[in-house]
């Protein structure tokens, strides 16, 4: 289960209620550094942006690949460990409006976790040390650290005793 804050609302969808959950200039400014950050190709100053002017905890030489979409709200509830890569076009959202709610939860990515292109990651889930997501997949629940998960929806594939056994098979051949 996804660790998220529930926030319900009355009257027209959570949407309709968004400036009074998150200023209009904070997401402004938000989406000016984003779209800035999209495409630049120079990685430190994508994360000097995301450290500077979003607040976001991001590790030493870590890499959001071109195009990365954080979220425009909340992205101060995204963390990303040291030496990771987020691949091209991933989206990372921390929040969700629904039509009688709002949610909102921290995203972790660990230590060395590589994202795969096209993935989108939703609110309130932990991708831990070493793991691994493949391209295209819906994160909707934690990712165990060293595991490989993929798919939409996401399933672990090989848990991180599992790869590492197959690594080794591969090795011995």
């Amino acid at each position: 289960m996804r660790r998220t804050t529930r926030y319900p609302v009355e009257g027209a969808n959570s949407l309709w209620h968004v400036y009074k959950t998150v200023p209009f200039w904070k997401v402004v400014k938000n989406f000016l550094v984003i779209q800035a950050a999209r495409y630049t190709p120079f990685l430190t100053v994508k994360n000097w942006l995301y450290r500077t002017f979003l607040r976001m905890d991001i590790g030493e030489q870590t890499s959001f690949a071109l195009m990365v979409m954080l979220d425009v709200m909340f992205p101060e509830k995204i963390s990303v460990g040291r030496n990771s890569v987020i691949g091209y076009n991933t989206t990372i959202l921390a929040h969700e409006y629904l039509i009688k709610e709002y949610r909102l939860g921290e995203v972790v990515i660990g230590d060395e976790v590589m994202v795969g292109a096209n993935t989108t990651i939703l609110p309130g889930v932990t991708i831990g040390d070493g793991a691994i997501v493949s391209a295209g997949t819906l994160v909707h629940k934690d990712v165990p650290p060293g595991a490989f998960a993929g798919g939409n929806p996401m399933q672990i594939i090989y848990t991180k005793e599992q790869l590492r056994e197959r690594m080794d098979l591969e090795a011995s051949e």
